[in-house]
């Protein structure tokens, strides 16, 4: 039986840093009340002129190298972003030309902050077919082109960054499951209630911002990130005491936080970057695995629960051994 695994990780951030303190002289907040609210310290921001890919190349490239293969082995490529360079075409196929690859399938997936996870499935999907055999999987965004940095409720949230994977199809046990969902009906609570074919007035005024509910969104939040948490593991059956690391999507620390309560988890076997990255919607999945990869925490052979909670809403989880 042919399985996915992950056999290179890699990210990217950019140089320009906002703190909190830097926030505290654009708008009506606090560096203590963001790192109560959020856990968050300070975010990177992309530059004028530099893209969400730009971002992404240079975390693939930094994947590619970590799995040892070259650009042109990958034969999939799955591009997770909300913030794509253009309409048309993919995000995918801009970086597909940087990397100097032809020929193979190259699309975006559009599921917000759960973006990775839903393109971590389909690869996985391909691979386990045998339609692909390595596969380059990336989570990357620039948030801060649809940031209203007058809202004191959103801008203090968010970041830039990419992350990235290369997925192999080896004989061995990686990707053990994984589990997507969405439910349109809380569309309003976290959205940029704009686009091309709606509202596009609010575009060319240059007013296509995220707009959130954040109350209710946490509140939701918790209690589908608690439930997917249970039927990863039934799936699995697994216990919680099977789960190695936690590597979540990085919203809010008290997001987090509950999440590891459910698992009955010490923060010590949590992965968080939050702190230091801010919400970099579907790069912060990628981004902190990569982080803990690479300094050692996470290590071969390791079960990694992988969840997220987007707007749509969407959800989902990956269970893997690493």
């Amino acid at each position: 039986m042919t399985f996915a695994r992950i056999t290179g990780t890699g990210s990217y951030l950019p140089d320009n840093i906002v703190t909190n303190k830097d926030l505290e002289k654009m708008v009506d907040t606090t560096d203590q009340w963001i790192r109560e609210r959020t856990g968050i310290e300070r975010r990177h921001i992309a530059v004028e002129g530099q893209t969400t890919v730009d971002l992404a190349e240079q975390a693939a490239k930094n994947a590619i190298e970590a799995a040892g293969i070259k650009a042109e082995d990958i034969d999939l490529i799955v591009f997770a972003t909300s913030t794509p360079d253009k309409i048309f075409p993919s995000s995918a196929c801009i970086l597909q030309a940087r990397l100097g690859i032809h020929g193979c399938p190259a699309f975006d997936i559009q599921a917000v902050c759960s973006g990775f996870v839903y393109a971590l499935a389909t690869a996985e999907k391909f691979i386990k077919t045998g339609s692909s055999k390595k596969a380059l999987v990336i989570g990357a965004e620039v948030f801060s082109r649809i940031i209203n940095w007058e809202d004191r409720g959103t801008c203090v949230l968010f970041g830039d960054g990419a992350g990235a994977v290369i997925l192999e199809a080896d004989e061995e046990t990686g990707i053990l499951s994984t589990h997507i969902h969405a439910d349109g009906q809380y569309e309003d609570l976290l959205h940029v209630p704009c686009g091309i074919a709606d509202n596009y007035d609010q575009v060319k005024a240059g007013r296509a911002f995220v707009e959130m509910k954040g109350n209710e969104v946490f509140k939701v939040a918790v209690n589908t990130l608690g439930k997917i948490v249970d039927e990863t593991l039934e799936a699995n059956q697994m216990q919680k005491s099977d789960i190695d690391w936690l590597v979540p999507h990085q919203a809010n620390l008290r997001i987090i936080t509950a999440t590891a309560r459910k698992l009955n988890m010490s923060m010590d076997q949590v992965v968080v970057t939050v702190n230091e990255h801010g919400n970099t919607s579907a790069a912060s999945i990628p981004l902190a695995l990569d982080v803990a990869v690479r300094d050692g925490r996470i290590k071969r052979n390791e079960v990694l629960l992988l969840e997220a909670f987007g707007g749509g809403f969407t959800w989902g989880s990956a269970l893997l051994r690493y």
